[in-house]
């Protein structure tokens, strides 16, 4: 069994026992979040799909930990100007752990 989801603007296939990275949510860690925006369930006898949601569909899940991805250096630069700017920028994260998916 499998569910697609959306969370952050972003959609991840998941399934029961998997480790994903998503953007931050306000949540503790430890604690259980119940992710609601299922566009899809799959399992091994239906496909349902939503539109553009399922209705009483979530997913479980639980807040491993809060952290920061790696350094992305943004350099601006145009020859002969005398022109140099670097910046940098870590986003935010959470690593949850999914639990179960309820149709």
């Amino acid at each position: 069994m499998y569910a697609i989801i959306s969370a952050g603007g972003k959609q991840y296939q998941v399934a029961p026992g998997d480790v994903i990275d998503v953007e931050k949510i306000a949540a503790d860690e430890g604690e259980m979040v119940t992710l609601n925006q299922v566009l899809m369930i799959s399992d091994e006898s239906a496909l349902r799909i939503g539109q553009p949601y399922l209705e009483n569909a979530e997913v479980k899940a639980k807040v491993l930990r809060h952290d920061r991805s790696k350094k992305v250096i943004v350099f601006k630069f145009k020859k002969r100007k005398q022109y140099r700017r670097t910046k940098g920028h870590r986003q935010d994260f959470t690593r949850i752990r999914i639990d179960s998916i309820t149709a």
